[in-house]
């Protein structure tokens, strides 16, 4: 079975979200079992991401990067039945 170059590139980036989540939830477990509060947690997980985005790729991707996940909360992709790790 032969693979395009998009298709690679793909499955590489998967991977490398599949291992971000992981790390994300490893982080979160243990930010809950110091007795930190989800919100707080949530908070600083975004401020630290968007911190980055603005810092390696300017305002312009870091609104583009909120403008998508605003939707997705629209659309109810992070309700509990339709996550995906």
């Amino acid at each position: 079975m032969e693979h395009s170059l998009s298709d690679i590139d793909a499955l590489v980036r998967e991977e490398k979200r599949l291992t971000a989540v992981e790390s994300h939830n490893e982080a979160w477990a243990e930010g809950l079992s110091a007795g930190i509060e989800p919100e707080i947690i949530a908070e600083a997980a975004l401020e630290t991401a968007f911190g980055e985005m603005l810092r390696t790729s300017g305002e312009t991707a870091a609104l583009a990067l909120l403008d998508r996940v605003r939707e997705k909360v629209i659309g109810g992709a992070f309700e509990p039945e339709r996550l995906r790790h």
